[in-house]
């Protein structure tokens, strides 16, 4: 079954990401789905009925019954006839009341008369959505069987910059095709996704690290999800939530991450290796913490394994391999040269000159390169719009 005849209620609530409802709605009815939106009366405020009516091809419906012509809407029999409600944006205040059962408007009483999968895309300023209220509730709704779409990380209304925004619409549109079943691009592929840093332990309390967060692997491993493949997240140290559909190996070591990568490999038809890892690591490990009695302390450091050379090496024509490369100097040339080295698909450069970019950035600008040397440039974008290029890049060879 598909998103296609299906009959989707979608609730708008009051918030600036209200005018996203609209491409919202224009993707769904494309996919041939019937549109029913309901709208709290503060959303009227951030984006015209008329618009969304146009869009749906229905009536919009914001009130229990219609003052001119006093119709009732059953907010019973809207609830019974769709197929999922979708609440995009949710605000905190209806969140709140979906939570604890206040029931003060048209939506909030077809929420309480749902019998059809509910879907909620929360949108709200970083504070709040931070907030321990609003946790609580997130955490009770989900225990009710809701399904939370989370909000994106990028610039807000407030002009501060966090997580909180809407997520795009797209995503809430593939979040309903992989719910119903639709055919996704990905779908029946295995993906193996590395992120994050390595951390190669001087004693038991130090190590060697960088300063890589996994922000874009984690982002990557997401996109692959969204787009429907079986993903597979091997992550280094990291304050990142795993991915909740993904088969996710934390590691520490770059050793770790070699074997876990190793292990997986040959059944992945995707894979991408975004992780930071050491190139090298201390020879001996103390198994007592290192005292500070010298002036000097010398490490005597050895090689770790190349884990990109290693799986490109093992890699068969019907993989799909991508490394990454970030480089500070000749840029191009270096990306180049591994990306022949290690016999991958393409290689993501990108330099730490560029401003808004590398590894604690929520943002990143790439240069992608393939086999052919031929480079496609793209602008600074957030990680996640990086994820998107990234993937679609994938698609496209999957489809040559």
């Amino acid at each position: 079954m598909s998103v296609g005849g299906r009959h989707i209620l979608l609730g708008i609530c009051g918030s600036i990401a209200a005018y996203k409802s609209a491409h919202l709605t224009r993707l769904l009815v494309k996919a041939g789905a019937h549109v029913q939106v309901v709208m709290t009366p503060d959303a009227t405020q951030f984006i015209t009925p008329l618009t969304l009516a146009t869009l749906s091809g229905n009536p919009v419906l914001v009130d229990y019954f219609a003052a001119k012509s006093g119709e009732w809407n059953n907010h019973v029999q809207l609830a019974l006839d769709a197929d999922a409600i979708l609440i995009a944006p949710a605000s905190a205040n209806t969140l709140a009341k979906f939570a604890n059962g206040l029931c003060d408007n048209l939506l909030c009483a077809v929420y309480l008369s749902a019998k059809s999968p509910v879907f909620l895309a929360p949108a709200m300023d970083l504070d709040m959505w931070a907030h321990d209220s609003t946790r609580s509730n997130i955490s009770r709704l989900q225990s009710y069987g809701n399904h939370i779409i989370p909000p994106g990380n990028g610039e807000l209304a407030s002009g501060l910059s966090g997580e909180g925004r809407l997520a795009e619409p797209e995503e809430i549109f593939a979040t309903l095709q992989v719910y119903f079943g639709e055919g996704l691009p990905l779908a029946g592929k295995k993906a193996l996704v590395s992120a994050g840093p390595t951390h190669e332990s001087i004693d038991p309390v130090r190590y060697i690290g960088n300063h890589s967060t996994g922000k874009m692997g984690y982002a990557i491993a997401n996109q692959l999800l969204r787009l429907g493949a079986d993903v597979t997240l091997v992550s280094g140290p990291s304050g990142l939530t795993p991915p909740e559909r993904a088969t996710f190996i934390p590691v520490t070591s770059a050793a770790e991450m070699l074997e876990a990568c190793r292990s997986h490999f040959p059944m992945a038809d995707i894979t991408v290796m975004s992780a930071a890892v050491a190139d090298y690591t201390p020879k001996v490990t103390a198994d007592q913490k290192i005292k500070k009695t010298e002036s000097h302390l010398t490490l005597e450091l050895v090689k770790t394994t190349d884990i990109l050379a290693t799986l490109g090496k093992a890699k068969r024509n019907d993989q799909i391999l991508v490394g990454f490369a970030l480089e500070t100097q000749d840029e191009v040339a270096n990306a180049v040269d591994k990306l022949h080295r290690k016999n991958l698909d393409f290689i993501v450069l990108n330099s730490m000159r560029d401003a808004g970019a590398g590894f604690a950035s929520d943002s990143n600008k790439v240069t992608i390169i393939d086999k052919n040397d031929d480079k496609e440039v793209f602008e600074l974008k957030s990680k996640g719009e990086v994820a998107k290029d990234i993937c679609s890049r994938v698609i496209r060879l999957l489809n040559r």
